[in-house]
């Protein structure tokens, strides 16, 4: 907390006090060793902080403090830490306007809230008096670790004496101050220019509006304060608002170490309570049967959440693709739409972008992909290029006019909307497709072991993951950063695309040779499921590589999981035994479960 605090000036600035010490009074006309002077009221002794607040001490026949301390052990000396956690104290108390409560806890611990050269200028700046602040820099040179931060802050002091000259119609002086004050300084000339054009500015609004600037009085000097103080060593004068910062950095620190965690991060600090530790209950998480669709009469395959979050397709060995509609209110799902016809089954599906269409694809040995109008249960275009061909992934180019079709048999295809051959890649055999956000890279995993990026503008290609055993399927974060990789016999890798290193390796999951979808989830995408030949679902947050829930319920392999990317405790879990599995929180909550341990509801 006092790293770059300016040493040489700690035992006579920031030590205890001698005078005016555990509530004394000081005689009338002397001022205290923390900066309070002192006068008189009706004969009573009054002592008035910086801030103009005057504190009343207790009645004259009360008995003094040193007669009933006197033959009592002297205080102890503060420690470091102690003296911060004051003057921590002490500042936001001031925030909040307790300043007589500031200056009597100044008073009795003998401590400085800031250095007095600070105190002096912190006023100026405030009360707009900017010839005294710039005298006030000087005394404020000698204790700053970088002399030379002095420029930049007389630089802003003098940019906020221009601006507010300008309002006030002076335009004369605020012309002398650009050029007698501020070009002298050689500081940032590029925003000399700019400041320099604001005199063109006809009224006062005008000037504001283009200069994003609140306008002369306490807001914009408070910004201006806050802005001078990051120049200032904490010994000096604290950083502002720093108690409420470092409670901030402690929530923030707790939620990210919660396990459990799956709700949108407050900033604030409002909606937890400060009394408690953050934690978590398992009972919020996705980890309960909400719903067991059987709908399928046979293998389910597949499944995927919309983009938006209000549907839920599903593929099965049974020839048939359903659409669910998810309610987001009780996140119940109902049939919409059963989409029939796929004579192979439906291994893979792919919701456009804007979600209006759906293409499904078949196992190895199918050469048939299925575009469908969701809104109208209409099939778009019905494509095979030919019947030797196996087209068994699909992917969406961002823009939503085009997608990316392969399969193991050699074939990679970019096609538009209505099943055109727009290019194609020779001699692939892709075993899964991702489009980046970017709109110009495909990821493909092939039967190399690895994954490769292919530009079809330019006809390049670049190797970004290898695996030592075949990659089954793989799934890319939002962000574009991250790969989830589902590996045969090895489980479920991480990987960075940008640095291109494997991160992590999860734990307990069970793969062979079947290919098995898992995703990313919850808020942030801070979680990862996978579905498992041993009948589970299993979840991770992205930091562990042990599960933090094994969810049991199907009777056979579960083959794809989905995360609902807009309702993040709802999962969905596809699996041989014919069902979808709909997971939620669990159905009743008490009290602490629903506030998280310390969350205010």
């Amino acid at each position: 907390m006092q790293a770059n605090g300016a040493g040489q000036d700690r035992d006579s600035e920031l030590s205890c006090q001698n005078g005016a010490q555990n509530g004394e009074s000081s005689s009338s006309g002397v001022a205290h060793s923390n900066g309070l002077e002192s006068g008189t009221n009706n004969g009573n002794t009054v002592s008035s902080n910086n801030n103009g607040v005057s504190v009343q001490p207790a009645s004259n026949n009360a008995t003094s403090t040193s007669d009933v301390n006197s033959g009592v052990k002297k205080k102890k000396r503060l420690s470091q830490s102690e003296e911060d956690v004051i003057r921590l104290i002490g500042q936001h108390l001031h925030d909040l306007g307790l300043n007589q409560t500031v200056d009597l806890l100044m008073q009795e611990s003998g401590c400085r809230l800031e250095h007095p050269s600070a105190t002096k200028f912190r006023n100026h700046v405030m009360e707009g008096e900017w010839d005294k602040a710039e005298s006030d820099l000087n005394e404020l040179k000698a204790l700053m670790h970088s002399p030379s931060a002095i420029v930049r802050m007389k630089f802003l002091l003098l940019q906020q004496k221009y601006l507010e000259y300008l309002e006030d119609g002076k335009v004369l002086e605020a012309l002398q101050v650009l050029r007698a004050e501020l070009t002298p300084l050689k500081y940032n000339i590029e925003r000399i220019h700019i400041l320099s054009g604001y005199l063109m500015c006809c009224h006062a609004d005008d000037l504001r509006v283009k200069a994003e600037w609140e306008g002369k009085g306490t807001a914009s000097r408070t910004k201006l304060l806050d802005k001078l103080q990051t120049y200032l060593p904490p010994s000096v004068m604290l950083p502002p608002r720093r108690l409420q910062t470092l409670l901030k950095q402690a929530v923030e620190l707790q939620r990210e170490r919660c396990l459990y965690h799956n709700t949108k991060l407050d900033s604030g600090l409002d909606s937890v309570s400060l009394l408690l530790d953050h934690a978590c209950s398992r009972k919020q998480f996705p980890c309960y049967t909400q719903q067991i669709l059987t709908e399928h009469c046979n293998e389910v395959w597949f499944c995927k959440f919309s983009n938006n979050g209000t549907k839920l397709a599903t593929g099965s060995k049974d020839t048939t693709v359903i659409v669910w509609h998810v309610d987001t209110e009780t996140q119940q799902l109902k049939l919409m739409k059963t989409l029939e016809g796929h004579a192979y089954g439906v291994s893979y599906l792919a919701w456009s972008p804007d979600d209006v269409y759906l293409i499904a694809c078949g196992p190895d040995d199918c050469s048939e992909l299925w575009l469908w109008n969701i809104q109208t249960g209409e099939l778009r275009t019905k494509m095979s290029q030919s019947h030797e061909d196996s087209l068994t992934s699909v992917a969406w180019n961002p823009d939503g006019k085009r997608f990316v079709t392969g399969g193991q048999r050699g074939q990679f295809y970019q096609c538009d909307l209505d099943g055109n051959l727009l290019d194609s890649w020779e001699g692939v055999r892709v075993q899964c497709l991702w489009c980046l956000s970017e709109g110009r890279t495909v990821l493909a995993s092939d039967t190399h072991q690895r994954i490769r990026g292919y530009n079809f503008e330019d006809l390049t290609d670049r190797n970004i993951v290898q695996e030592d055993h075949p990659i089954m399927s793989f799934t890319v974060s939002r962000n574009g950063r991250l790969a989830l990789l589902n590996v045969a016999t090895q489980g479920v890798h991480l990987w960075d695309l940008q640095d291109r290193v494997l991160v992590r390796k999860y734990q307990g999951v069970t793969q062979g040779f079947y290919t098995i979808h898992s995703c990313f989830g919850g808020h942030n995408e801070d979680f990862i499921a996978s579905g498992s030949e041993d009948h589970k679902v299993y979840i991770w947050h992205r930091r562990s590589e042990l599960p933090i829930a094994e969810l049991t319920g199907h009777t056979r392999t579960v083959n794809c999981v989905s995360w609902n990317p807009v309702l993040p405790g709802l999962l969905a879990s596809a699996s041989d035994d014919g069902t979808v599995r709909i997971w939620g929180p669990a159905p009743f909550l008490d009290v602490q479960d629903a506030e998280g341990h310390n969350e205010i509801s």
